[in-house]
């Protein structure tokens, strides 16, 4: 800033540019003063006020400031878009314990606990438990590490993961990872709503149910359909809570939070007091299977009642009479009942047999471990009242129901705005409550293991207890405790998913970065998320729908997984990285831990089910190619754009150590485009044609030039530069633009041939377009030049906004290989065809035999060589005889020197130069005119002939660039006039000597006008014998090009090299017109110099 000022002083004391009249360096500014700053002391620095604050104003803006919703517009772009004010509002106040550490802990501990926790011990044993609950613990706390770095590096707005994912890996990655946070969020809602129904339908109020099963076998869809019909009937009465007032669910926060703590106190009391008086909750075994038991009271076959043997309800159960001599199940009769405490204490030693796992199939019996006497005949067995697993256990299954139960560790980070200090109290909060969590999990899965019987643990629904919840049956002073405790929490935890998705969904939709989720960032006046409210709604009774809270945990458990990782990979990008901007105040990180953590989500994931981890990282992979693909373009500063300057840097270096290898050649093209007098590009197809040849892959840079100063040029360079990027985007060109301000035009295209691109991804081949004038031609002249001195490739294309930009049906691409140039001939045609325009024409190559060559064993060489190449392409031979050379090619080359030699000596005004120019043209056109009217007649073709005599017929205009004819050391002649300029040979003395001398001498051959005398001695004095042979050269070829590719969609020629001394600059460009002319697609290919295709593999 400091350098800019000093140099917009120099350039006002050297008198370049043009300074405001109201300049503090000119006039006196009293007047203005006080609209602009206070005091005269800051004057050196008053023009940056506008642009740059005061220090003092920027700091009061930081006191000031107010922490954004979620979602909403970044506070720097409100200053700039909306000039917007911030309203002073009351600061908050809450701190680390009521803040973060409080919500937190009512997030992880959930329905998981009070619902599955006693299952999967029992399942797993203790030792595969304790792992589980290890490994997810690990999991959380390292990521917890890696958001309380990422959290504390800045101010983090209300957004939580989202905002912090988003704005360190880009809006991709943030938009990707935000929605599959969402969708966790709202399955987190289906479950939690799912665990209220059945604590509701199971435990509470079992009569409710409207769906009942008369068999066994049915009782578990007929729990499904109530399932679906309650969860149903409770997500709508949610809906419209969270609808009505958010206010109302944040104050029963606390009355949810007591009855999680209050459930968690009343479990670890209920251990203590099963040392001293363990619960009375009696099991009833058949044998070593487990009964349930709710339709008797008594485990006993048969009892004695005044003094008779009576047969119990058990007995019914099992036989098919009352009667003491009924038919009974053969286990039933081979086998006794026994009654084992299901709480026998925590000093009973039932630690020992809950040690290992117990994994089954569905259906298997829930049996204790000890002696029974088998039977053969098991068929009966699904009707008993047996305790049955409702579905396979087995260790991956476990880790995916477990792993929402320590979910919620954002909760923090989402209440960033209330914290009084948040880059203080999230990292101490939330390390503190998944400490303590993970304290409560371990210390559970040991009671649990140690206090309650094997059979009860693995006895998910209580069944064997007459229907209790099994951690009810350890709690203290009821089971009823846990019983409402764990209903209202599952309810309040339901609420909250419910007020918490929309709200990320609202702040996705609002930062604009997936366009078709706009509308649901719009809601009421007070800013309630109602369109995002409903998709929600829609989108948690997909999972009610589901109705199994084992099937919809592991659907939840990959989002929130995935959103873990890229927390993870968020932190240890930055780490590694080492931006500037990365300083984080908690330093208790590292780059190893955050990749430990992101290897552990990603494990847990294809752990907890491989399929479900495939379809959501396919989910997230279509998400973040959408918002590539369609999404707002965001800068956020984020680490992916470091990673990939990193890795581009890296690149670079290596490409930089040698040259690419034949088999990686491929056109890195640099595209030279005119604009207009409006800036626009003059020809948009070349950009178009730049995107066919692009199935390389290689690098495109496009650009321009524009004459004149950067300091007055500066403007329309932008405007140039936005005008190229939005052509390169209609004709979907993907590469950089760069836009130079030259002195002169021809310096400008220098430099971009020099010095276009970076380190190893330079520029390889140069493409223009025809030049339409004799200033461009010049220039032209200097551009094969420059590249040919560059040993870098050029491509010409004549009639460039003829070239399709649609599918062509048929027709053919017509290679002429008159000499080797590297290959380039052969790699473009093929790179053409890969692109649907061109994919459908033929290739065919054409190569010239002189008079020495053997045509048949060079068509079949070519067609080996293409062979090996692996090119499909027709192979033909034109034998071109050397020929006497025709009075029109002298002719023709006369006229092009007359020309030269006219703008080289003559200093005429514009208008008489262009009248004098014009006149040689016409004739120059009625010659071609005379002498390709016999060639079209003989080729047998009407219209062909009838499209050249339009062509050329065709007025030329020419003109030329006055500092190539002005020459001051040229001599004026006094007595030249101005209305005629008298040449050594005129048109008129050169139409009639030539007349004159055919009459006597038509069927003279054209080698003995060497030998004839004057004029046509003194013609040929006048002209330049190499010019003639390259003339003639131009006129032949031309003839068989056009004679063979005049119906080719495009046709590709050797553009021949620049003659070696500058004095034959001035005709070049003539010899090229010749050999195009009557072609309507051409592009001229000169190769580099080396080899860019190759037959090994």
């Amino acid at each position: 800033r400091h350098f800019r000022v000093v140099c917009d002083f120099l350039c006002f004391a050297s008198g370049d540019g043009n300074p405001k009249e109201n300049s503090p360096f000119i006039n006196n500014i009293d007047n203005e003063k006080g609209s602009l700053y206070d005091g005269t002391n800051m004057a050196l620095f008053e023009e940056e006020m506008d642009s740059n604050p005061m220090v003092s104003s920027l700091l009061s803006k930081l006191a000031n400031y107010t922490n954004l919703t979620q979602g909403v517009r970044e506070h720097e772009e409100a200053d700039e878009e909306e000039g917007a004010r911030k309203k002073t509002v009351k600061s908050p106040q809450m701190g680390t314990f009521m803040g973060v550490y409080l919500p937190c802990m009512q997030n992880i501990l959930g329905v998981i606990l009070f619902l599955r926790m006693t299952w999967i011990v029992g399942t797993a044993g203790i030792l595969e438990a304790f792992s589980i609950v290890a490994m997810c613990c690990c999991c959380t706390m390292l990521t917890a590490i890696s958001m309380s770095a990422i959290a504390t590096n800045g101010v983090v707005p209300a957004g939580g993961s989202y905002y912090m994912i988003s704005r360190s890996l880009g809006p991709e990655f943030g938009g990707a990872v935000g929605l599959c946070f969402y969708l966790g969020t709202t399955f987190a809602g289906s479950m939690y709503i799912l665990g209220t129904i059945e604590i509701l339908l199971t435990y509470i109020a079992p009569n409710a149910a409207i769906f009942k099963a008369a068999e066994k076998e049915h009782e578990a869809a007929a729990m499904l359909n109530n399932m679906r019909v309650y969860g149903t009937c409770c997500l709508a009465l949610m809906a419209i809570v969270v609808f009505v007032g958010v206010k109302y669910v944040n104050k029963l926060a606390l009355v949810f939070l007591a009855c999680v703590i209050l459930s968690i106190l009343a479990i670890y009391a209920g251990v203590v007091k099963t040392i001293f008086e363990p619960p009375e909750f009696p099991v009833c075994l058949l044998g070593n299977r487990t009964l349930q038991n709710h339709n008797f009271d008594k485990c006993l076959k048969t009892e004695i009642v005044n003094n008779m043997t009576v047969t119990t309800e058990l007995w019914d159960l099992f036989c098919d009479s009352p009667h003491l001599n009924a038919t009974c199940n053969e286990y039933f009769t081979s086998n006794n009942v026994t009654v084992i405490q299901g709480i026998p204490g925590l000093t009973s030693g039932a630690i020992s047999e809950n040690m290992w796992s117990s994994y089954g199939p569905s259906e298997m019996l829930v049996e204790k471990k000890m002696e029974s006497l088998e039977v053969s005949d098991t068929s009966e067995d699904m009707y008993l009242p047996y305790v049955v697993n409702d579905i396979a256990t087995f260790f991956t299954l476990l880790v995916g129901i477990y792993f929402p139960s320590v979910t919620g560790i954002m909760a923090g980070s989402n209440r960033s705005g209330d914290l009084k200090d948040a880059q203080r109290s999230i990292p101490i909060g939330t390390i503190l409550a998944i400490a303590t969590t993970t304290t409560i999990y371990l210390s559970c899965v040991v009671m649990f293991g140690a206090c309650i019987e094997g059979v009860v643990l693995r006895d998910k629904f209580g069944d064997s207890v007459k229907g209790n919840l099994v951690i009810g049956t350890l709690s203290w002073p009821s089971p009823w405790v846990i019983v409402i405790g764990s209903f209202f929490s599952c309810c309040g935890a339901g609420l909250q998913s419910l007020t918490g998705a929309p709200r990320l969904l609202q702040a996705i939709a609002r930062d604009g970065i997936v366009p078709f989720l706009e509308v649901f960032g719009h809601g009421k006046a007070n800013g309630e998320p109602t369109w995002a409210l409903l998709l929600t709604a829609g989108i948690c009774e997909t999972g009610i729908l589901i109705a199994s809270l084992d099937d919809v945990a592991p659907i939840l458990s990959m989002f929130f997984l995935m959103c873990y990782l890229f927390v993870n990979l968020a932190c240890a990008l930055q780490t590694l990285l080492r931006t500037p901007n990365w300083r984080p105040r908690f330093k208790y990180y590292h780059w190893a831990l955050s990749f430990l953590g992101m290897s552990l989500c990603l494990a847990l994931m294809f752990i907890s089910s491989w399929n479900y981890a495939l379809v959501a990282m396919v989910i997230a992979t279509c998400i973040y190619k959408y918002i590539e693909y369609r999404g707002a373009e965001k800068e956020w500063g984020d680490g992916i754009r470091g990673l990939s300057l990193n890795a581009a840097r890296y690149a670079l270096i290596r490409l930089e150590e040698s040259p690419p290898h034949t088999k990686n050649w491929r056109p890195q093209v640099l595209v030279l485009l005119k604009l207009d007098s409006e800036l626009q590009v003059k020809h948009p197809r070349l950009l178009s044609f730049t995107t066919q040849l692009k199935a390389g892959r290689g690098l495109t840079i496009v650009g321009s030039v524009l004459e004149g100063t950067y300091l007055i040029k500066e403007t329309e360079a932008k405007q140039a530069e936005q005008n190229i990027k939005k052509t390169m985007s209609t004709e979907k060109t993907k590469g950089f633009c760069h836009v130079v301000v030259s002195s002169n035009l021809r310096d400008g295209v220098s430099h971009l041939i020099q010095s276009a691109g970076l380190g190893g991804m330079k520029h390889n081949t140069v493409l223009m377009a025809w030049p339409s004038s004799l200033c461009e031609q010049y220039r032209n002249m200097l551009s094969v030049r420059e590249t040919t001195a560059a040993h870098q490739a050029l491509l010409v294309a004549k009639n460039v906004d003829n070239f399709p930009d649609q599918r062509l049906k048929e027709g053919t691409i017509d290679v002429w290989w008159v000499v080797h140039d590297g290959g380039m001939l052969m790699l473009l045609p093929f790179l053409l065809r890969q692109h649907k325009v061109w994919r459908k024409c033929k290739m065919r190559i054409f190569t010239v035999a002189q008079l020495d060559d053997n045509s048949i064993q060079m068509k079949k060489d070519l067609q080996m060589f293409l062979y090996h190449l692996r090119l499909d392409a027709e192979v033909e031979v034109v034998e071109m005889h050397s020929s006497d050379i025709s009075a029109f090619t002298y002719e023709k080359t006369l006229v092009m020197e007359q020309r030269s030699q006219m703008l080289k000596q003559m200093q005429l005004s514009r208008t008489e130069r262009e009248r004098e120019i014009q006149s040689i043209t016409d004739e120059s056109r009625s010659s071609i005119r005379r002498k390709n009217r016999p060639v079209i007649q003989g080729s047998g073709t009407s219209n062909q002939a009838a499209q050249l005599e339009d062509e050329s017929d065709r007025e030329v205009q020419l003109s030329h660039d006055k500092d190539i004819v002005s020459h001051p050391a040229v001599n004026h002649s006094t007595d030249a006039t101005p209305e005629r300029v008298h040449m050594t040979w005129t048109k008129e003395k050169f139409i009639s000597e030539r007349t004159r001398n055919r009459e006597p001498n038509a069927n003279m051959p054209v080698r003995d006008i060497f030998n004839m005398k004057p004029p046509y001695s003194s013609f040929l004095a006048c002209s330049n014998q190499s010019n003639v042979r390259r003339m003639h050269t131009a006129v032949k070829l031309n003839e068989v090009v056009v004679n063979k590719s005049q119906g080719a969609q495009l046709v590709l020629l050797n553009m021949p090299g620049p003659p070696k001394s500058c004095g034959g600059d001035e005709n070049y460009m003539e010899f090229l017109e010749v050999l195009l002319e009557g072609l309507n697609r051409v592009l001229l290919v000169r190769g580099g110099g080396r080899e860019v295709i190759t037959i090994y593999s």
